[in-house]
């Protein structure tokens, strides 16, 4: 396989975001389990002065299709909405980021090579090429909002591991995850 902004870009969004749906399932089922109300692990935060679960959950959204979006656009400024409100409203927001996602070509992501391309957010401004953008900015934002989420959910007692983290992994010839690859990693 050759290397491209596609290829570097929407399967690995895809992947961590289907990480991310079952995460969501994950800590629903774990609420009813335990008799939480949602808004625990909705609400939770590592530290006070960090945004919580519902806004890393909906940030992983942000930077993956939301930064294709700003791409489109030439311009990308944070999201400032406010997240989800229930596991629900979460896993249909990641839902409709992964078939948004699907329908992305490769062609399209290509083309974005070179294009001018802006962070914008109050008087701040950045810029980027689109690939700089990507690569450098909305990818590592990406990661780090879903592992906020992840660490969160450990931190709140939820029992997962990386592989819980990494979903499906793309293993040459499309095969599935091998079962019991926690052990390896």
């Amino acid at each position: 396989m050759s290397f491209s902004l596609y290829a570097a870009t929407i399967p690995s969004y895809r992947q961590i975001l289907g990480a991310v749906a079952g995460l969501l399932r994950t800590a629903e089922s774990f609420c009813t389990e335990k008799g939480l109300a949602p808004p625990e692990i909705i609400e939770a935060r590592l530290a006070a002065d960090m945004l919580p679960f519902a806004y890393q959950v909906k940030s992983t959204a942000v930077h993956s299709l939301g930064a294709i979006e700003g791409v489109r656009k030439g311009v990308f400024s944070p999201d400032m909405t406010p997240p989800p409100a229930t596991f629900a409203a979460l896993q249909e927001r990641i839902a409709n980021t992964v078939a948004a996602l699907e329908a992305i070509s490769p062609a399209e992501i290509e083309g974005f090579m070179g294009l001018p391309m802006r962070f914008a957010s109050g008087e701040r401004r950045l810029d980027f090429t689109a690939e700089e953008f990507l690569l450098s900015f909305s990818q590592p934002n990406f990661y780090f909002h879903a592992a906020t989420a992840y660490d969160i959910l450990r931190w709140k007692g939820l029992p997962s591991g990386k592989r819980d983290f990494m979903g499906k992994l793309r293993l040459k010839g499309g095969a599935p995850g091998t079962p019991g690859l926690d052990a390896a990693l």
